[in-house]
């Protein structure tokens, strides 16, 4: 069976934002709306879920994020808020800053070495989607569609909803992370998430990467 792993963001564990996120995923009428947010766990991806190449493993990875998080600093989101993408509920910078577009991109490209090539039954799940001709270049190029200039931040609250649900589900979750949400968030650390087998659920490993580099 393949394992897989995924380099988040996910906020602290002690945090505010952290404790709401697990309680609106596991409030009886939403858990059934938030199957796959439920799997994945709350987080933002960075490096989407990837099985290591041949002669790698889960501690060269995590040797990899620590070395990564000691040479870069924190990224500003500026403000957060509950929106809508597709039809799925998440929670978005009101305006991405370019900067954190760009820290991203680095995290991509600084662990596909890591990376084994994406297989054919995951390629083809991939295609199942509407991509755009780009977003098949960068899927190919990268294991994932939504990377480099097509990366929108985001922490997914549900999957997708009908869209008599939308509205009142958006104004819902506004109230429910106001607090948590009232100061801006900051991209402070990287975080590793660890699928043992396919289907299983994403299991958040001990130990976040606080980014620790100089700023620039």
């Amino acid at each position: 069976m393949t394992e897989r792993y995924a380099i988040y963001y996910a906020p602290a564990a002690e945090s505010a934002l952290w404790r709401k996120a697990a309680e609106w995923l596991d409030q009886p009428d939403i858990a059934p709306l938030a199957a796959s947010a439920r799997r994945y766990g709350f987080h933002a991806t960075l490096k989407a879920p990837m099985a290591l190449r041949t002669g790698a493993d889960g501690a060269a990875l995590l040797a990899a994020v620590e070395d990564f998080a000691k040479g870069h600093a924190a990224v500003g989101m500026g403000p957060v808020g509950a929106h809508l993408i597709d039809g799925f509920l998440a929670l978005t910078p009101v305006r991405q800053p370019e900067v954190l577009t760009d820290f991203a991109a680095e995290v991509v490209e600084a662990f596909e070495p890591l990376r084994a090539p994406l297989s054919a039954d995951d390629r083809a799940r991939r295609l199942k989607a509407p991509l755009t001709p780009r977003q098949i270049e960068l899927l190919d190029a990268w294991g994932y569609p939504y990377v480099l200039e097509e990366f929108q931040l985001h922490m997914t609250l549900t999957d997708r909803l009908a869209p008599e649900q939308r509205p009142a589900l958006q104004a819902r979750a506004a109230e429910w992370f106001a607090d948590a949400l009232a100061v801006p968030l900051t991209l402070d650390r990287l975080v590793v998430f660890h699928e043992a087998a396919p289907g299983a659920p994403f299991r958040r490993l001990d130990g976040d990467f606080l980014l620790k580099g100089p700023r620039t």
